[in-house]
Order: structure tokens, then sequence, then C-alpha cells
């Protein structure tokens, strides 16, 4: 039964990632964590996460902007410890509910009056890097500002999607050293992955199917969705850590 739930959400969680580029963090771990303990949940959300990555990052890669990517990762890495200063330091339900917040209102201006800010080049990439390494840091959510960025620049759903990806591979692989150093890597996180790895499969192959379904007005409205579900979603992890 374990097992079949732990597929599952596998599998929800790929077909998000593989459609719209992220919100996988809002169905994976917090889900997971209700069948296995965080220690083993977290390290196999972030091999799923790996293997999605380098899936889209390989058959994609020409619509990568490997510029963007790599500014976005490289100011990503100064905010992770600042993050963990940040997840011991400042109430973890007042941070996540100003975040949703930003997140949500964020998600309406845009599908209110889309392409009313836009951003032409990657001067500010470093900052919503930054930002997106302290929220990894401290909670594993760095997809929303890295979205937030990506709509921003209004890149086609193809550029959205795979250079998103671009990041998270490498960040995803930063992360699984982290686990594997602090001995998390265990014979159990890789049982767990390997099963899965079939319902990872499923996920990103209709995902994929999803995504080339998409036109680009219409994607960026789904983008904005799932960043209102995710902000939604952190403000209520906010009101029931009261």
């Amino acid at each position: 039964m374990t097992l079949a739930v732990v597929t599952a959400i596998i599998f929800v969680a790929t077909l998000i990632r593989a459609s719209l580029g992220f919100g996988e963090a809002l169905v994976s771990v917090p889900l997971l964590a209700f069948v296995l303990p965080v220690t083993v949940a977290a390290p196999v959300a972030v091999l799923v996460s790996i293997t999605v990555a380098a899936v889209i990052v390989a058959t994609d890669w020409r619509h990568v902007e490997f510029g963007s990517a790599g500014r976005l990762v490289l100011a990503s890495l100064p905010g992770i410890p600042a993050g963990l200063w940040l997840l011991h330091s400042a109430p973890e339900a007042v941070v996540k509910g100003l975040l949703g917040a930003i997140v949500v209102l964020f998600a309406l201006s845009t599908l209110r009056r889309p392409g009313h800010v836009t951003l032409t080049d990657d001067r500010w990439s470093w900052w919503f890097g930054a930002v997106a390494g302290v929220l990894g840091g401290a909670y594993g959510m760095n997809g929303p500002p890295l979205a937030i960025y990506g709509a921003l620049r209004r890149w086609p759903p193809e550029r959205f999607r795979a250079t998103l990806q671009g990041y998270f591979l490498p960040a995803s692989i930063v992360g699984m050293a982290g686990y594997a150093v602090a001995g998390l890597w265990t014979p159990t996180v890789t049982h767990y992955f390997v099963l899965t790895l079939p319902a990872t499969a499923a996920g990103v192959l209709l995902g994929r199917w999803l995504h080339s379904r998409v036109a680009g007005d219409r994607f960026l409205f789904y983008v904005c969705a799932g960043l209102i579900l995710s902000g939604a979603g952190l403000i209520v992890q906010a009101l029931l850590a009261h």
C-alpha cells in the first residue's frame, strides 16, 4: 500500500513538472511525508527532480537559455546557506504566508494585465536566482521565483520549461550531493526511487504531450494558475503552522 501511494504521488508530481516546468514541490515532499519519513521523502523527490530535468534538458536542449539558467544557478548558490539561516531564525508561518501572498498577487496581476511588466534581458536574473536559492535552502520552494522570472521574460512554452530544467538539473544535483554527504542517500531512498521509475517515465511522457498541446497565451494562464495554487498552498501551510 505504501508503494502504491508513493507511486501515485510521484506520477502526479512528475506530470505537473513535465507539463509546466515547475510546481511539483507542493505535491511531492508534503504528500510523501504522510507515508514516508521526511529523511526518505526529500531525497526521493530530489532524485526524481534530477531525472525529470535530465530528460527534458537532453531532449529539448535547443530551447534552453543557457545564459539565463547559468546566472540563476550561480545566484542561487550563496542563497542556499542564507535559506538555512532563515529556516532556523525566522518564523516559518510568517515567511511562507508572505511568500504565498506575493506569489498569488503576482499571478492575479499577470492574468488581469498580461504583458504589463516585461523583462527584456537577464539583468534581474541575479535577484530572482538569489531569492530562489534562499527559499530552496529553507523550504525547498525555489520554483515560484523562477516561474515568475520566466513569465516576466515572456519566454514561449518550450523555452520556459526547458530553461527552468536547465536550472533544476544542477541545483538538484547539488542538493542530492548534500543529502549524500549527510548520509541521507540510503538504500531505502534508492529502493523507492527505482521502483517508481515507471511512474516517473509515464508522468514525463504524458506531461510532454500536454505541454505540446498548449499555445503561448494559454500556457501563461496555466503558469499563473500553477503559481496561484502554489501560493495558496504556502498560505495554507502558514495557517496550519499556528
